[in-house]
């Protein structure tokens, strides 16, 4: 399954490796990733693909929330179909 990923919080170094390492310990593949600066803050927005995840979506966005907090990061995840359907005009 694609779901999109976004993280947001205070620029440092690490943040793509941080993340990207999470996901690959879950299994998750990166399909697409666009990020940048805005002033201070990095955000960064990633469509994966879930598929191969042994854990269920839950317990990925579980795991993404509290590695984000522990990082001063905001990350969360959210199927493709419903971030499809909360943009569609």
């Amino acid at each position: 399954m694609k779901a999109i990923v976004t993280v947001i919080g205070k620029d440092r170094v690490g943040i793509i490796a941080e993340v990207c390492s999470l996901l690959a310990a879950n299994d998750v593949n990166v399909l697409d990733i666009s990020q940048t600066i805005m002033q201070d803050y990095f955000t960064m927005i990633m469509m994966v693909d879930t598929s191969a995840s042994a854990i269920s979506f839950t317990d990925l966005a579980d795991t993404l929330k509290a590695a984000g907090e522990r990082s001063a990061l905001s990350i969360r995840i959210m199927r493709e179909d419903i971030f499809n359907a909360m943009h569609r005009i």
